[in-house]
């Protein structure tokens, strides 16, 4: 009878480390945000997704759209690494999400570091921009009382961010990696959403320190949650999906609801 009951233990134990990682990597999360804009003349709300990395929350993504649904954007911005490479799954699942999603609002889209890695870019641009998502390469899009600057990931380490910025306005910058934090402030935008960290990949438990992120090395401070510096605020998606770390820890998927209002 112990064996009985040692291997009814291991399936129970077994059952317990399933559950914690399906909850870590599959149950999603909303973090909610309020900012204020000053010059904004109406409250909006915008939806951010990052680093989906071709992953699937239930059939078709049905609750992420949900979930999204839920939220009742104006706006949605997704700032980049849809795909984690040029795989059909990743790629019908990113252009799935993008159609569904602009049945909701209006999607903006930044690339990451994943779409850039390969020529096939630019079909995959045209294929996101066909599924219904505007695709800010350097460029800008007033809408809903904003401006939305969108920097291509090939553009981070350079200064067309001062290039393309306009000087008045509510200017919200879609930027990919959020160690460039220095520089987009110095841009003179007032609010930034940006992805690529993770989360730390890792967390420890109650703390909220990821272990570690692209860019940014062990213990990096730019993860999630909202920085500052001067007048400008970066809030950071801990993203959805994983790239070469296949597991998260402590770090469910994230879905971020920023509530815009001005300045009463």
């Amino acid at each position: 009878m112990i064996w009985l009951w040692v291997i009814s233990g291991i399936c129970a134990g077994l059952l317990l480390i399933f559950g914690f990682v399906w909850i870590n990597n599959s149950l999603l999360k909303t973090t909610r945000y309020t900012l204020i804009a000053e010059n904004l003349g109406s409250e909006l709300k915008i939806v951010h997704i990052s680093d989906l990395h071709g992953k699937s929350f239930g059939r078709y993504n049905e609750k992420l759209v949900s979930a999204v649904m839920k939220a009742a954007p104006d706006v949605i911005a997704i700032t980049g690494d849809v795909i984690h490479k040029y795989r059909e799954k990743d790629k019908r699942v990113a252009l799935g999400l993008v159609s569904a999603l602009s049945n909701i609002a209006p999607v903006l889209y930044v690339s990451g570091n994943h779409e850039m890695r390969s020529r096939e870019y630019r079909v995959f641009r045209r294929s996101l921009m066909d599924a219904g998502a505007c695709v800010l390469d350097d460029c800008t899009r007033d809408i809903c009382g904003i401006t939305v600057v969108g920097l291509n990931c090939a553009s981070l380490k350079n200064n067309t961010v001062f290039d393309i910025m306009p000087e008045n306005g509510v200017r919200v910058l879609l930027a990919h990696m959020p160690h460039y934090f220095g520089k987009y402030a110095e841009s003179g935008c007032e609010i930034v959403l940006s992805g690529h960290a993770h989360g730390g990949q890792w967390r420890i438990p109650f703390t909220g320190i990821g272990i570690y992120a692209p860019g940014q090395g062990m213990f990096p401070k730019l993860t999630s949650g909202v920085h500052v510096k001067g007048d400008t605020r970066m809030v950071v998606s801990r993203g959805l999906g994983n790239s070469r770390c296949p597991l998260r820890l402590f770090n469910r998927p994230e879905l971020v609801v920023i509530e815009l209002k001005g300045k009463s």
